[in-house]
């Protein structure tokens, strides 16, 4: 199935989802946008201005306001599969905000937290200035895995191809084909992988001003960084290096 979502005016994205996975306990259904998803948040109490769904359910219209952001997710869970959106993010002074596709098991009604989740995040900027593109893995509720980087073009212009492929061996993020991040399965180690729970299909719009541009500074000039990538290999929260780290780098050597 296909499905588009858009960000317009100061905060909003334009999205196309397809998936190549297998729905768990349910057969995937063909349906219009209400019958594979459901919207999850910024519906009230100003529908028309967070959340509009036009042309049959082709086009999904997120937008973020000073009174909520807004969210929807599939309405199937999945274990394994590829997922794509296509997306268009907000464009000129986007500071502050944080366009998300994710994939995640967390149900908010349950009692403790051991969920997994695959993350696309889009951290914005000001005017003129790159958005950085963060991914990140949460096994068993365990996350820090995040590893940030700019993309090679202006993800406000046109739409783009974001892809997560889930599989019992691999984790592949992907941007327009191009594969950008690998997490690999490590379990046998004892690292843990995503391979017990189903999760659903995201995609969100809200306010990470308190983080998201330099670290809350919203006015930052990212024209010295242009280039930077953090790996959460490198270790820059100093929350301990990941045993994953090690145990891939010594397996490309091999």
């Amino acid at each position: 199935m296909s499905r588009p979502l858009f960000a317009m005016a100061a905060a909003a994205i334009i999205v196309a989802c397809c998936f190549a996975a297998c729905p768990v306990g349910a057969g995937a259904s063909a349906g219009g946008f209400y019958d594979n998803f459901v919207v999850k948040w910024g519906t009230d109490p100003d529908p028309d201005q967070r959340v509009e769904i036009v042309d049959g359910g082709r086009l999904v219209t997120l937008t973020l306001n000073n009174v909520s952001g807004a969210g929807f997710q599939s309405r199937d869970a999945f274990l394994f599969g590829e997922f794509t959106m296509e997306m268009k993010l907000v464009p000129g002074d986007s500071a502050g905000t944080v366009t998300t596709f994710y994939l995640t098991s967390k149900d908010p009604t349950a009692v403790g937290d051991g969920h997994d989740e695959i993350d696309f995040e889009f951290l914005g900027n000001v005017s003129g200035e790159p958005y950085l593109m963060q991914t990140n893995v949460f096994a068993q509720g365990v996350g820090g895995r995040e590893q940030r980087s700019y993309l090679w073009f202006d993800p406000t212009e046109d739409f783009h191809n974001y892809t997560i492929l889930w599989n019992p061996l691999n984790i592949i993020f992907s941007v327009d084909g191009v594969p950008v991040r690998v997490f690999r399965n490590h379990d046998a180690n004892g690292v843990p992988y995503l391979s017990r729970q189903a999760m659903k299909v995201h995609a969100t719009i809200w306010d990470g001003d308190t983080w998201a541009t330099r670290g809350g500074r919203v006015k930052i000039d990212w024209a010295r960084d242009k280039y930077m990538v953090m790996d959460y290999c490198d270790d820059p929260w100093n929350l301990g290096r990941p045993a994953e780290c090690d145990m891939d780098r010594l397996a490309s050597a091999v």
